[in-house]
Order: C-alpha cells, then structure tokens, then sequence
C-alpha cells in the first residue's frame, strides 16, 4: 500500500481530494514522441505534484537516453523503471509498485493530451466515488492515410475507441476507458493488470474493477489526442492483435464483453459461407449481394459524416472505405486466431 493511501484522516480532511498524481507509461523505442509528451507533462495545469514513472521495455532508440534530457529540460520528475519482460501489462505493474499518487494515470507516449488533462481526470474523481475515470480519444491524423484511419476509427461503423455518447458533454458509467485514471483502492480490491494479456489488459482490469463493486466513469471532457497508424498495413496488425487478445479476456471471465465486438467475427464467418455457396446456391447468392451492398451503403453513410465531421475533404473517402473492411477483417481474423489457439489449449 502507498504512503499516500495510508494518510491519517488529520493529515487528509477531505480523502478524495487529489494532490499528487502519479502517471505510469509504457515505453518501447518512443525516441520520436517523448519530447512531446514531456512538454504535455510540463504543460498541463495541474495545480498539485506530478510524479512520472516509466517502464522501458527494452529501447533500442536512445529513448531512454532523450527521455532523461526531456525530462531535466522541461523540470518534470521522471523515473525509469527497467521493463525486462517488455509487455504492457509487466510495465504498468511495476509503475503501480513505485506510485505514490492518489490518482494513477495511464498515459501513452504516442499520444497528446490537452493542458487540461490531469486536471480533468482529477475533478472527476474528486467529485465522483468511481474507482477509474477516463475521456474519450480524439484520432488525428497527418497524412492522407493517417486522416482516413482516424475518421473511420471516429464512427459507429469503424474502430473501437468510438464509444456511444462521447459527443455529449456528461458524465457516465461506462464498460471501459481509454488509458483511465484509478484510484490506488481500484488496485487493491480487483488486483493490478493481467500479465497474460498482450493486449485488452486495460479492459480486462476495468471488468474486474466494475465486478469488484467499484464504478467506472466516462467524463467526456476529458480527451486523449491520438495518432493513428499511418498505413494499411499498420492498422491491420493492430486490429489483428485486438481481435486475438479479445478471446482470451472472454474466456478468463466466462462471458461476451460486448456483441459488437463479435460482429467483424460473425461478418467474416458470412462471408466464408456465402461466397462459395453462391456458386451453387441461387439464394445464398442473393443474401451475400444484399450483405456486401448493405455493408457498402454502411461505409458510405459513415464514411461520409465522418469525414464532414472531421473537417475533411470527400476526396479522402476511397482511403476510409478502405479502412473499414481493414479493421473489420483484421479483427475478425484475430478473433478466429483466438479461438483456435483457444480450442488447442494456448
């Protein structure tokens, strides 16, 4: 238990004040983004302390080397924790070891966070009894590709960080959040991340937490900026990885997290049914016109809002219709991975 959580009740007059926040980060080969992220650090309007703890997986990039001299030159606290087993899971664990803070915020380099931010996650658990608070993530892109990923992840139809509700500007329970700020009490009664996990340990840990009695909160105004992959290819391995790692959090816990998750799945498994029954079958070869069709009519519908919600132009559309069937496979493809490696015993 921290020294924090073990205040004495005249030490403390309000136990959910937040005063001193502790961020934990993953790191592996981030050399290109930690001089960014040490000056969102430097610059947000936080009013308590910061502390920065930093598992480094093993980086081959000098990150460790420019992650010292971001942090001396922007006067933030840093501390490098060696990662050895370099998983995600491994690293936020020995960050939640050496936290001191009443909050712990997961925090990634790849991505930017208003000066807001800390403040933000803190308010919302001050004012509320939940155990994890969060925002939303707001994809932004630099490259045509970069664009089109981010305005397909930003849709119902597209990636998985879109979450109903976030355009509203009100507090709400919620099955998961992005990164999450969690009280030190969040860990002790549902227990820190499962190592097993490679991926969807965060939402692995929020399912335990809620199933452990403890509240998760969105808080909408809270917003995480996110870059996305910059490729096809990319974004077909990170959807992959995603499908793959979902398998196991369902069977740990014995239940579907969400039957949207099962959709890509069921789309493919269609898909390999139809299209060779087609051949021979008149009516399969009607219903695989009407899935694909009603599929594109999707894509171009959310496609399209996306893209004039972003700002975008309607050139970039060709790039998000492909996008969408690139997660949409990818994850589909993970999940069967999954539940084969599951059937053998993996």
């Amino acid at each position: 238990m921290s020294p924090t959580a073990q205040r004495m009740p005249d030490e403390a007059p309000n136990p959910r004040a937040v005063a001193l926040i502790s961020i934990m980060t993953p790191m592996l080969n981030e050399a290109e983004h930690v001089e960014s992220f040490f000056g969102d650090i430097a610059a947000q309007d936080f009013s308590g302390e910061i502390e920065v703890l930093v598992a480094d997986g093993g980086s081959t990039d000098d990150s460790v080397a420019k992650l010292d001299q971001a942090a001396e030159r922007t006067g933030v606290a840093a501390t490098v924790l060696s990662n050895p087993a370099g998983w995600v899971s491994h690293g936020l664990n020995l960050c939640i070891e050496r936290a001191r803070g009443d909050l712990i915020v997961r925090l990634d380099c790849h991505s930017r966070y208003p000066t807001d931010y800390l403040r933000l996650c803190a308010r919302a658990a001050e004012e509320t009894d939940a155990l994890a608070v969060g925002g939303i993530v707001i994809p932004q892109g630099r490259t045509p590709i970069e664009r089109a990923v981010a305005c397909a992840m930003d849709s119902p139809f597209g990636g998985i960080g879109w979450m109903w509700g976030g355009n509203e500007e009100v507090r709400r329970e919620s099955d998961t959040v992005t990164y999450g700020a969690f009280r030190p009490e969040a860990f002790r009664r549902a227990g820190v991340f499962d190592e097993a996990l490679h991926r969807n340990q965060d939402d692995e840990m929020m399912l335990r937490i809620r199933r452990a009695g403890g509240r998760v909160i969105l808080d909408p105004t809270i917003k995480v900026l996110y870059t996305p992959r910059g490729s096809y290819r990319g974004a077909f391995r990170q959807y992959l990885q995603y499908g793959l790692w979902k398998v196991p959090v369902m069977l740990k816990h014995r239940q579907v997290l969400s039957a949207r998750s099962l959709a890509p799945l069921a789309f493919i498994g269609s898909l390999a049914i139809l299209v060779p029954a087609a051949v021979f079958i008149p009516v399969a070869r009607i219903v695989l016109v009407a899935e694909v069709a009603a599929y594109v009519a999707g894509a171009l519908v959310f496609g399209t809002r996306s893209l004039i919600a972003h700002g975008e132009p309607l050139r970039l559309l060709p790039y998000v219709l492909a996008v969408y069937p690139t997660f949409h496979i990818a994850y589909g493809l993970g999940m069967l991975r999954g539940w084969l490696r599951a059937a053998r015993g993996r």
